[in-house]
């Protein structure tokens, strides 16, 4: 799997990507005024973002807190032969999971869960016991949330070797 973009970005890509990062909900009007194209220029430069599938959504962000779910935790999960909780289970049987990703190690999935107090929680690990062993982490605070991909200029200590570092002198 090639981890190369199918086209590349230029800086006015990555303009359209900040400003629709900070607020996706701009008009293409605005979004045009902000990064110095017009409207019809800067629609058709979205529409290649999400062909390209570079854009892949726009939603709001709720804040869990707010709405009754104040307690965060990540759950890593090893899952029992047969019990998969990919394979077993469903997003329905879990509304508390917000987000689930397959990882490597000694367990096989990450939860970000979001519940209303630690007796739910107690319930949510009691739930996903069948499916294997657990660890729990609970979020005291978030130092940091949703953050902006802005790659246009990387670091350069970040930044892979140029071939003439390797050469002697």
């Amino acid at each position: 799997m090639s981890l190369r973009l199918k086209r590349s970005l230029d800086s006015t890509d990555w303009k359209i990507l900040r400003e629709l990062q900070h607020d996706a909900r701009i008009s293409f009007n605005e979004l045009g005024r902000r990064v110095g194209l017009s409207t019809p220029g800067v629609t058709e430069r979205v529409r290649k973002l999400e062909e390209a599938g570079i854009l892949t959504g726009y939603g709001a962000r709720v804040d869990p807190a707010r709405v009754g779910l104040p307690v965060v935790a990540f759950i890593q999960l090893r899952c029992k032969a047969g019990a998969c909780l990919f394979k077993t289970g469903s997003a329905k049987q879990f509304p508390e999971i917000m987000e689930m990703y397959k990882t490597s190690g000694s367990y096989c999935a990450l939860l970000k869960v979001v519940v209303s107090s630690m007796q739910h929680l107690e319930a949510l690990n009691e739930r996903l016991a069948k499916h294997g062993e657990q660890v729990t982490n609970i979020v005291t605070s978030s130092v940091l949330e949703h953050r902006i991909i802005d790659w246009e200029h990387p670091p350069e200590d970040l930044l892979p070797p140029s071939n003439q570092d390797w050469q002697t002198p």
